[in-house]
């Protein structure tokens, strides 16, 4: 349990994966009936980004710090806004006061009848979790192994709800561990929204998944990726959100998102590129 996000929050991954998640929980705010969020590795759940660990690798100025200073028009500029609201004020440099997590973006968008699960393990990273959401009694903050938590909780009592896997793949084999856990719960709630995030340092382990998926039982998924950068490329250049039960709108969305965020995230000109897949109605 080495790994802090906090080096790499508001990093270009960040960005793909909490546009994508604020468009989610948009669409699940569209019916009345409650819902659970159910965020299996939640991190701190907000980030300072003038803290020493953000400082000390940059990468959010290759994430939010080129978003914020960027008004796409349009369509692409309705889609981003809820998740520039929660994101909020930025300095001169386009540093937000505080970078949201997706705990943080769930329990914005959430509503009073709504339901949230944070669960995180590392004991730095949980007491800071804990201590932001303590007033919220929509919220539970546990202590608890990700890979625990999502064989535990589901189904939930509510019809509805998001699943959000997003562990830190420290271990070698995590790419197996999140294929197994996502086909175990979903055996259990097949009719949940499940968003799986994922590196994409091998093609091959990306492929995997998305088999592992198709061979689930799923009815549908959607396959989203964006590079900024070629596979040759020093750090992470390329990120994957897998999408099960993905909202009807999300795929429209996301060919209007997506390209727009690859030009902006992109680390030089034509080096953007983004994969959408899907299988399924």
């Amino acid at each position: 349990m080495n790994y802090r996000h906090a080096f790499h929050a508001g990093n270009f991954a960040d960005v793909f994966k909490h546009a994508l998640l604020t468009r989610i929980l948009v669409y699940l705010n569209r019916k009345e009936t409650p819902y659970r969020v159910i965020d299996t590795h939640a991190g701190e759940g907000a980030y300072d980004l003038s803290r020493d660990e953000a400082a000390r690798t940059g990468e959010w100025r290759e994430g939010i710090g080129r978003l914020a200073t960027i008004a796409p028009d349009g369509p692409v500029s309705d889609l981003l806004q809820p998740f520039l609201d929660i994101v909020g004020a930025c300095d001169a440099e386009g540093r937000p006061l505080l970078y949201p997590g997706s705990p943080l973006i769930a329990q914005k968008l959430a509503r009073r009848s709504d339901r949230l699960v944070f669960c995180e393990k590392h004991p730095d990273a949980f007491g800071a979790l804990k201590r932001r959401f303590a007033r919220d009694r929509r919220v539970r903050a546990l202590d608890l192994d990700g890979w625990t938590a999502l064989g535990a909780f589901v189904p939930p009592p509510e019809r509805r709800g998001l699943v959000l896997v997003d562990p830190p793949f420290e271990q070698k084999d995590e790419f197996a561990t999140l294929a197994k856990s996502f086909a175990a719960a979903f055996a259990k709630w097949p009719t949940g929204v499940y968003a799986l995030w994922h590196p994409v340092k091998d093609l091959t382990d990306a492929r995997r998944l998305w088999d592992a998926v198709r061979e689930s039982g799923a009815k549908s998924a959607l396959r989203l990726e964006l590079a900024v950068a070629p596979a040759s490329a020093a750090g992470l250049a390329r990120t994957g959100l897998i999408v099960v039960n993905p909202p009807f709108v999300l795929e429209g969305e996301a060919r209007a998102l997506l390209p727009a965020l690859a030009h902006a995230l992109e680390r030089a000109p034509g080096q953007g590129a983004i994969l959408i897949e899907r299988f399924g109605g």
